[in-house]
């Protein structure tokens, strides 16, 4: 089987989430059980560790399919 793609917020949205956005995101990935995965990353905006998160996990939030992530998206 092959893994699903981990993609990062900034990844997805393609620009910085900040952090309420993120913690809303990652409350919503622990409540649906998904795996996440963190990485370090030292540029010239951001030094720290970042979530990575599945590819569908965020296409399914931020198209509504929890209940929640539509909204954020979208104003």
């Amino acid at each position: 089987m092959a893994k699903e793609t981990m993609i990062s917020l900034y990844d997805y949205l393609g620009h910085a989430a900040g952090s309420d956005l993120g913690k809303k995101v990652a409350s919503a990935a622990a409540r649906a059980g998904v795996l996440c995965e963190t990485k370090h990353v030292n540029n010239p905006q951001y030094n720290g560790k970042i979530m990575m998160y599945p590819k569908g996990f965020l296409e399914l939030y931020f198209s509504g399919g929890l209940n929640e992530g539509k909204q954020l998206l979208h104003g």
